[in-house]
């Protein structure tokens, strides 16, 4: 049985009086079903937080004018900021890699499996050794080469390359290349990274050597968007796992990889689901 095509609206604004009722009023006028609803309101900024989902195949307002019509009936009287999807578009997202496979593998993996709703039109590699992987699961590698001297020519490239692919949004899949603003400014909140959570207190080459060496008893990994400031984009998802004094540094390095991908992996899956808003350097999670 075919499911029905749904409309989800992410919005959020200063809170006030009615919002829901103007929200949910004009979803039914229009003749809309709502199957989900959340909200939050973060008391210490005075903002409102909302998901909706609702069946579309009844609703009176045509696909292409219902973001206008919801801006001019609804979130102009509140000075809303929100999104519109439809559950009909698969999104398109483009993974940036370097050499390390782990997360490609299990990102892979959950897109052929059908776990996600989501096509890799490309793989976009600054180092050509994971073009064996795209090949096995038939997916396009790109390799772009980049040096200090290049980094400006080779932005330019993969800017070229997700408007050739179509792409909506890019995972940075163990991808060791800092993303210059030029390159943010055609991507704002559509670059999710991966990192293990030492940073900043274990930076270098070799992390896991020096949390051994510390003798730490926790490690862990960090999902975010990718904004100006490096590493402080807004939080998507964490995760950790336990360490003992048994654990040698292969073991940390082995743990570590295994919460890298299951964070990565959740902070996807909030995306491609738009479960997710982001404000001021944090987000809200609607699970």
């Amino acid at each position: 049985m075919q499911q029905s095509e749904t409309a989800i609206l992410l919005m959020h604004c200063a809170d006030q009086a009615g919002i829901v009722t103007a929200v949910t009023s004009f979803i039914h006028e229009n003749r809309g079903n709502i199957i989900y609803l959340d909200q939050h309101v973060d008391r210490d900024q005075d903002r409102f937080f909302m998901r909706i989902e609702f069946d579309y195949d009844q609703f009176i307002i045509p696909k292409k004018k219902l973001h206008d019509y919801f801006n001019t009936l609804v979130a102009t009287r509140y000075q809303m900021s929100f999104e519109l999807h439809f559950s009909s578009h698969t999104p398109r997202m483009a993974v940036f890699v370097s050499k390390m496979s782990h997360c490609l593998y299990d990102i892979l993996y959950r897109m052929e499996s059908g776990e996600w709703k989501v096509e890799i039109p490309v793989i976009v590699g600054n180092h050509p050794q994971l073009e064996k992987i795209a090949k096995r699961f038939d997916i396009p590698f790109e390799y772009v080469p980049i040096t200090k001297e290049t980094k400006e020519e080779a932005e330019a490239k993969q800017l070229e390359l997700m408007e050739k692919y179509n792409v909506d949004f890019i995972v940075l899949a163990r991808y060791m290349q800092i993303i210059t603003p030029k390159f943010l400014e055609k991507f704002p909140l559509k670059i999710i990274n991966i990192h293990h959570s030492f940073l900043p207190a274990f930076v270098g080459a070799k992390p896991y050597h020096a949390a051994h060496n510390r003798g730490v008893k926790l490690i862990g990994a960090t999902s975010h968007y990718v904004t100006e400031d490096l590493d402080a984009g807004p939080i998507i998802e964490q995760d950790i796992a336990k360490i003992s004094h048994a654990d040698e540094v292969k073991d940390l390095i082995r743990k570590g990889k295994d919460v890298e991908k299951i964070v990565l992996s959740r902070a996807i899956w909030y995306h491609i689901n738009h479960k997710l808003l982001a404000f001021q350097n944090r987000t809200v999670i609607f699970e």
